[in-house]
């Protein structure tokens, strides 16, 4: 007879090192960056934005990548273009498409100094974010660290730096999407916002897969 492997074996668990940047702008456009250093997909970016009219999109430079945040994610429009991330100092600029974007981050406040002696094994852990989720929900709105994605796939973050982003400039299609603004209302790509505050953390994603 043959043995019955338990549910947790059928799963993958697939881990992203790197940055989230979390911004919005006068116009209602919100937009989220994903700057990732160390990922099963090699060194990559991506970027998804919402509309002022709930219009969620996905920018993504391959289509391997684009499946698979579009399989975690929930977006209207999928489009593969290529995703330039340059940084210098303070300084990030981004090009993707018809999206230009560039940003300027400040000081790091109390809770990025923080974050920042949390040793990096220790932010890899799920059982890390979990004891965080209840923290994070109440020091930063629409914030959550665990919880559930499409196709019975689970996640944790682990933040590992914050930084405020102080200047931001952005066009899309040609447009000026105005300036700095409070990302609100919230995004709505998966279970959680970013802080409403436009930001830049560093963290330790983990994403386990749905049983195959």
């Amino acid at each position: 007879m043959k043995p019955v492997r338990k549910r947790a074996a059928c799963r993958r668990r697939l881990r992203f090192e790197g940055w989230i940047a979390g911004l919005g702008t006068s116009s209602g456009t919100r937009v989220v960056l994903g700057h990732w250093q160390r990922s099963p997909f090699g060194a990559f970016s991506d970027v998804m934005l919402e509309r002022a009219d709930g219009e969620r999109l996905l920018l993504a430079p391959t289509w391997e990548t684009a499946d698979f945040i579009g399989a975690t994610y929930v977006f209207d429009t999928v489009r593969v273009v290529p995703v330039r991330v340059g940084v210098v100092e303070h300084t990030w600029t981004v090009t993707s498409g018809s999206l230009e974007l560039r940003f300027v981050t400040g000081r790091r406040g109390p809770a990025g100094l923080l974050l920042r002696a949390v040793p990096g094994a220790l932010a890899r852990r799920p059982a890390w974010s979990a004891l965080t989720d209840a923290p994070a929900r109440l020091l930063l709105p629409g914030v959550r660290t665990r919880g559930s994605a499409r196709a019975g796939r689970r996640e944790w973050y682990g933040a590992r730096d914050l930084r405020p982003v102080r200047l931001v400039s952005a066009f899309f299609e040609g447009v000026d999407l105005g300036v700095p603004a409070p990302v609100a209302p919230p995004v709505r790509f998966g279970f959680g916002s970013v802080p409403r505050k436009p930001a830049l953390t560093r963290v330790t994603t983990t994403v386990v897969l749905g049983p195959e």
